[in-house]
């Protein structure tokens, strides 16, 4: 949708996609990187997210990391270079419209079928 524009992009971080849970050194969940719920980041926990997804605008795309190690450490944060001194985009990692293939494809689920689940849903949930 973007991809033609000279001024705007939209470039997806996949820092996250395979993080594991931090761990202490004794092989249990490390409770520092988590709120008092659980679930949520404490501070130290966004930190890292922060860090992770500041390298990742940094990288090229077809080159980004897709983890984060939680190693707590300020010297893994990358800085732009003379060479690379803006944030990677498709344009400016080397790909262009004719290096991609972004053909309008047929959504894997049918629209139909959103429906058909979303009524069954109701109708079990009011039963």
């Amino acid at each position: 949708r973007y991809e033609e524009r000279e001024d705007f992009a939209v470039v997806m971080q996949p820092f996250f996609r395979n993080t594991l849970l931090p761990l202490d050194s004794s092989g249990k969940p490390d409770l520092s990187f988590f709120a008092a719920d659980c679930f949520h980041f404490s501070v130290r926990g966004y930190a890292e997210m922060a860090m992770a997804l500041w390298n990742n605008m940094l990288e090229p795309v077809g080159e980004k990391q897709t983890y984060n190690n939680f190693t707590h450490d300020r010297s893994k944060l990358k800085c732009p270079n003379p060479e690379k001194p803006f944030l990677s985009t498709l344009r400016n990692s080397g790909f262009r419209s004719s290096d991609l293939d972004l053909e309008k494809t047929e959504p894997s689920v049918p629209y139909w079928a959103v429906i058909v689940a979303a009524v069954a849903g109701v109708l079990a949930g009011s039963l």
